[in-house]
């Protein structure tokens, strides 16, 4: 597909997100030399650092840059420094408003160990077998956006977070549910807890009645505590898995240690065709490491491939990326975080310049490499 011409908004964030962006943003750019598309960059604060220019986590004109682009790469947000912060006024409270103020209601988290770095997994080879999970995460309701309240004193001090979901709610994530398992194995797990909550009880029957629409997807419910089990008892069992927004919010984060790191995972936050998704590692700011050049900047760079392939179509160039990073990987490099005694440790910037070469060396002996450039 030559010749796509992309806007996409560039929110750096804080601690390493700087870092890693430049990464992605520089293998974006090889991208589109080499596949002869256009792609825009507009970057604007965000987080902490919007909070410490602006005095607020999401500026207008940082709203006004996301939802005017095709697609929206965000790094990390957060640090220690804005921790005494309202809840309100906090960074990751513009994350919430960013997500609401571009519809965004479902979110996509793939994970997939890579072949050469399965020695850094806690899980045996044997029992990581061949795991290849998707987990769609519902991302507008449950716990985080219902009615936050505290009152009281000392001892008799209460606070109160309020879940819900409407049934319409639950039967949007979930047709996309449906649809991505259709393109895979054809098996969705959906997790909730019906035994005790009314929200998930709503959940369970939703998303069963809408399974019958879908008559060759095997689908089995499964409560949540059940299945953070199942994630590392026999991860492989598992195709895609539907779940609301809390409960995916702990099982993705668990989920990613079967890769070996949470800094390998990215993740895709989308909401109706034709809107701006936002695509986003799925690790924090790791302010400790700032400005250190030692990040990992795996997730990073797979949250930009992930982009390519689902908000612009691009499988080849998608593939083209991420076949770099195996290769590097396959020859021992690694950045502190993810080595082993046998790696050969190098730093951030030295890592993505070892990518380049190697993606650069691929498109120009493409007889070699089979991409077709």
């Amino acid at each position: 597909m030559p010749g796509l011409k992309k806007t996409i908004a560039v929110l750096p964030g804080d601690g390493i997100g700087p870092e890693i962006m430049r990464a992605a943003i520089a293998l974006l750019s090889d991208c589109a030399a080499t596949f002869g598309h256009q792609f825009e960059f507009r970057e604007f604060p965000f987080g902490g650092t919007a909070i410490d220019r602006t005095g607020n986590p999401l500026p207008n004109e940082t709203l006004a840059g996301c939802k005017s682009a095709d697609a929206v790469l965000l790094a990390a947000i957060g640090g220690p420094q804005w921790d005494k912060l309202p809840l309100e006024k906090r960074p990751e409270a513009g994350l919430l408003r960013l997500r609401k103020e571009l519809g965004l209601y479902i979110n996509l988290r793939p994970v997939r160990p890579r072949p050469s770095l399965r020695n850094i997994s806690p899980l045996k080879p044997e029992r990581l077998s061949q795991t290849d999970i998707e987990i769609v995460r519902e991302l507008a309701g449950d716990i985080y956006f219902g009615k936050h309240e505290k009152g009281g004193e000392g001892a008799n001090a209460w606070a109160r977070d309020v879940a819900e979901y409407s049934a319409a709610e639950v039967d949007r994530v979930a047709r996309y549910a449906f649809e991505r398992a259709e393109s895979r194995k054809g098996k969705l797990t959906s997790v909730d807890k019906a035994n005790v909550l009314s929200t998930s009880t709503l959940w369970r029957q939703t998303v069963t009645a809408l399974g019958k629409k879908y008559p060759t997807i095997e689908l089995e419910h499964m409560y949540v505590d059940n299945a953070s089990m199942q994630i590392l008892l026999k991860p492989d069992q598992f195709d895609v898995i539907l779940t609301g927004n809390m409960f995916g919010d702990i099982l993705s984060d668990e989920a990613s240690a079967l890769a070996g790191s949470i800094g390998l995972i990215p993740s895709m936050s989308r909401g109706k065709e034709g809107t701006p998704a936002l695509y986003e590692p799925i690790h924090g700011s790791a302010p400790s490491l700032a400005g250190k050049d030692v990040a990992c900047p795996i997730g990073m760079i797979s949250s930009a491939s992930l982009m390519l392939r689902e908000s612009f179509g691009l499988e080849t160039e998608a593939q083209w990326i991420e076949a770099g990073v195996d290769r590097v990987l396959d020859h021992g490099y690694r950045t502190m975080d993810i080595s082993s005694p046998d790696s050969r440790v190098v730093r951030c910037s030295e890592f993505l310049e070892m990518v380049r070469g190697d993606v650069h060396d691929a498109a120009t002996h493409t007889e070699r490499y089979g991409w077709g450039v």
